[in-house]
């Protein structure tokens, strides 16, 4: 057996140093001959073999589909005659198209960004409160739902009647908290009578108010209106003709409008119903000299003196149509209308990988940071942020990725008259490929330059990758 010398002390009798046996190889013979470089010794063409099926997949479920998009990208919409590039081309002068490359923009840069700022806001409070975890699984919850779920949910959320959409249903509820609606909103004078439109939804006399009588009084000047919905009067009080009063000028708002018929235009009528608290006005020169309110029989009266020469007018505040709040899904807003569902399915998503980094952070450099004076703003900007950096760069990178390919949410919230405003590059695919007028060659460039558009995102991904498994 071989021996080796150890380094230690002198052998019992002071001499030479003893002698330690060497350890014997591990394994056995055939283990030691193996080459270096084999993983378990394996050879090549096992490890092939079970690389096989998933080579296999791979090269007909991507690598494949990829090369024939290719391909036909380069055909026109028979298959048969060569564009070369013209249907990249067209990409960047269909307005469609290029609607959709807006749309993606808007997409890639503010969806993203939302999602995980949020997701980190989430992640950093939810560690502060006492029922963190539940407050997390209701955060995440919406992940559970697939996006054409979702995309109902919200298209019933973004309804425009208050009645039915729960957006609009808190929106007016905010704005007729704080805006007085119109008392007869679609009212207006019966044709051919002594008002008339004068622009911007008010109606204004057709005559001046000249001066008084002998008597030193005026004659009423009604005013009779239609169109009143009956829900509105259903409670008021009888119209009440005024009485000439000097020194006035006097007259009655009423609903000039008999039911069963029978009644007399321009004559208040037995039954005929007030229209009380409507807004009546004496402009002269196009400014306004006096306004009183009609009260609960309709009548109203104004100072003689203020109001000579002037006109009657019945403003527009007076028959505006009811709020019935933002029209989320018309084609100013639809398309933020359409990202915010989004944020709010992957904001728990975000979250989730968020507090993960948060919880292998060292806490020690927390500590340090407020002891030596730090706030809690500081320490957020300056020591969590930083450190959490890479994994903020993957959440963010992956729903960048998720954006990209965004398809089902648009075609099932946005509606038919906002589509083509909420357009984007998955959806121009789907319909110029398999739409009414199918061209597979444009459809496969604008496939094609999609993916150009992933990879480039990919490749920054993979890279980080790398350097991380470098440290």
């Amino acid at each position: 057996m071989k021996v080796v010398t150890a380094g230690g002390p002198p052998g019992p009798e002071g001499g030479r140093p003893a002698t330690v046996p060497a350890p014997p190889p591990s394994g056995g013979g055939r283990a030691a001959g193996r080459r270096p470089g084999r993983v378990l010794g394996t050879r090549p063409w096992v490890a092939a073999l079970f690389l096989l099926p998933a080579l296999v997949l791979l090269g007909a479920l991507v690598v494949y589909p990829i090369a024939f998009s290719v391909y036909r990208s380069l055909f026109d919409a028979s298959g048969d005659g060569f564009v070369g590039l013209g249907n990249y081309g067209e990409l960047f002068t269909d307005d469609r198209i290029r609607t959709a490359l807006r749309n993606n923009v808007i997409w890639v840069v503010v969806a993203p960004t939302v999602a995980t700022a949020l997701g980190l806001v989430f992640a950093v409070l939810t560690e502060r409160v006492r029922w963190g975890t539940a407050f997390k699984l209701v955060v995440f919850m919406p992940m559970a739902i697939s996006m054409l779920a979702s995309g109902i949910i919200f298209r019933l959320v973004y309804e425009q009647d208050p009645a039915r959409g729960v957006a609009n249903a808190v929106w007016v509820g905010v704005h007729d908290t704080f805006a007085e609606p119109a008392p007869f909103p679609g009212a207006r004078p019966r044709p051919g009578g002594e008002l008339r439109a004068s622009g911007g939804g008010a109606y204004t006399s057709r005559t001046t108010l000249g001066a008084a009588s002998g008597t030193g009084a005026h004659d009423p000047a009604d005013l009779p209106l239609v169109a009143v919905q009956p829900d509105q009067v259903a409670h008021a009080r009888p119209a009440v003709a005024a009485k000439p009063v000097p020194g006035k000028v006097t007259g009655t708002a009423w609903l000039d409008f008999t039911r069963g018929g029978g009644g007399r235009p321009g004559v208040i009528d037995r039954g005929e119903k007030a229209l009380a608290g409507l807004t009546v006005q004496a402009v002269r020169d196009g400014r306004t000299v006096a306004s009183t309110t009609t009260a609960a029989d309709g009548t109203y009266a104004l100072d003689a003196a203020q109001v000579e020469g002037a006109r009657l007018r019945l403003p527009a505040a007076d028959f505006a149509a009811a709020y019935n709040g933002a029209e989320w899904l018309g084609p100013t807003l639809v398309t933020p209308a359409i990202i915010a569902s989004w944020v709010w399915m992957w904001a728990g998503f975000a979250m989730v990988l968020i507090a993960a980094g948060l919880a292998g952070m060292d806490r020690e450099l927390l500590e340090a940071a407020r002891v030596d004076g730090a706030n809690e703003w500081q320490v957020f900007r300056r020591i969590t942020v930083p450190l959490l950096a890479p994994v903020l760069s993957v959440v963010l990178v992956t729903l960048m990725i998720n954006v990209l390919k965004i398809f089902d949410l648009v075609y099932v919230i946005a509606p038919g008259s906002s589509l083509p405003d909420a357009n984007v590059l998955a959806l121009q695919l789907y319909q110029t490929s398999f739409g009414t007028d199918v061209d597979q060659g444009l459809g496969s460039a604008i496939a094609v330059f999609l993916l150009l558009l992933v990879v480039p995102v990919m490749w920054v991904n993979l890279r980080r990758l790398r350097r991380e498994r470098r440290r």
